[in-house]
């Protein structure tokens, strides 16, 4: 297969997605939810739209034009793929297959319904990735690694996959600078960056940089339109857990019904609870950011007016050059001699 025939067959699984008949969708998301129950409908149709737009033919084409149309050798690369969020590790499947390797996929247990699904489409516009794409519950064949775990796995990942070229990631979320002058419009975004997919993905807000005077009305008014999250019952779970600690530890936060907020250093908060910090100026914030930077996936800010940030409602919908943990996955398949 060529660069432009592979790249031909992601932009036919693009326009697939976008418009899947409600039958198979309905099939589809009530399996991923019987093996993964955070993987409701509203967020397993959220991650086919994710896909879907990333594959749109211009963008796609740009990004693609970036890189070498073929390796200089065709390596077996293994990915071992999180299922924290739907259709996770798709981003890596899609660098590996586009840059002319072959794909040795480790699944998570926790998302083999739809991964294994959108590689069947994908196998079935373009018979010939099928000599490309391989599930696979050993990585011994491999030539160089792309994992994604949590800091305790990573350790296991560097130890086992450490002589060969790599790149391993670690927990990583994402943060939120308000300034206190944003419309309420722009508050109502900021939900999607801290509910949706239950706060699971690394791209989830889980912490807000607010200043020292700041009013939390404006955002938990914003934030109403969430209220019935609690409907998903692990969610609700959560949520009263973490309430009772807040309670019997007498600890000062606010509370919605649906989100708990209180003040911390801490980076991430568990679900259901969102941390915050506060900052006297720019500068204080610049050097808050900046201790947190190894931890931080993305940042968002009303309009992505804090430079280097996405607007808010858009964390979890990146580019395909957004690459987790800012490591150019393209470029290091490129590198492999």
């Amino acid at each position: 297969m060529t660069h432009s025939e592979r790249l031909t067959a992601f932009v036919a699984l693009g326009q697939l997605l976008s418009r899947l008949p409600e039958e198979e969708l309905a099939s589809l998301t009530s399996r991923a939810r019987n093996q993964n129950a955070w993987f409701d409908t509203p967020n397993v149709e959220s991650a086919i739209r994710g896909v879907a737009g990333l594959l749109s033919e211009d963008s796609l084409r740009h990004w693609a034009a970036r890189y070498p149309a073929e390796p200089a050798t065709p390596r077996q690369i293994g990915v071992v793929m999180a299922g924290n969020i739907p259709l996770v590790g798709f981003h890596d499947a899609l660098c590996v297959l586009l840059s002319g390797h072959t794909l040795l996929a480790k699944l998570s247990k926790d998302d083999t319904v739809l991964m294994q699904w959108i590689l069947e489409q994908l196998k079935r516009l373009e018979p010939r990735f099928a000599d490309q794409i391989q599930i696979a519950d050993r990585l011994n064949a491999a030539d160089a690694f792309i994992a994604t775990g949590s800091d305790n796995t990573a350790r296991y990942f560097e130890y086992y996959f450490g002589k060969k070229p790599n790149i391993i990631r670690r927990n990583r979320t994402s943060v939120a600078v308000l300034t206190g002058r944003e419309e309420a419009h722009d508050l109502g975004l900021l939900g999607e960056d801290i509910f949706r997919y239950y706060g699971l993905g690394c791209r989830n807000v889980s912490k807000l940089y607010v200043p020292h005077t700041y009013d939390f009305t404006p955002l938990l008014d914003s934030l109403q339109p969430w209220h019935h999250i609690p409907d998903h019952h692990k969610y609700q779970n959560n949520y009263d857990y973490n309430k009772s600690i807040l309670l019997v530890n007498r600890v000062p936060h606010l509370d919605t019904g649906f989100l708990l907020l209180t003040e911390s250093a801490q980076l991430v908060s568990p679900i259901s609870v969102l941390h915050y910090s506060t900052y006297s100026n720019e500068v204080d914030l610049v050097d808050q950011l900046t201790d947190v930077a190894a931890q931080t996936q993305c940042i968002v800010s009303g309009g992505g007016q804090w430079a280097g940030s996405f607007p808010f409602g858009r964390a979890q919908r990146p580019a395909v050059s957004d690459y987790a943990d800012g490591v150019d996955t393209m470029a290091f398949l490129a590198e492999l001699a």
